[in-house]
């Protein structure tokens, strides 16, 4: 039996960073946007240091998923780091 593994294909990589992306962006952004009071009709607006938040929060997803072995779309994509 062979068990080398074969390297994720890079349109998978950009993929599930761009979905993580898109993803973290819209968690983030309203949760955020509703406890710090930034909701409006069409969805959410922030600024300032809320906006502040939103980013570290969408950084820390991404180190984090870094940690654990993978974030959200790169484990249901099948992306092996």
């Amino acid at each position: 039996m062979n068990d080398v593994q074969q390297p994720t294909a890079h349109w998978r990589i950009i993929l599930a960073f761009i979905l993580d992306l898109i993803t973290a962006f819209f968690i983030f952004g309203f949760l955020v946007a509703k406890l710090l009071g930034g909701l409006t009709e069409n969805g959410f607006s922030l600024s300032g240091w809320p906006a502040l938040v939103a980013v570290l929060l969408i950084v820390a997803y991404f180190v984090v998923g870094k940690r654990i072995g993978g974030t959200l779309w790169k484990r249901i994509l099948g992306v092996r780091s």
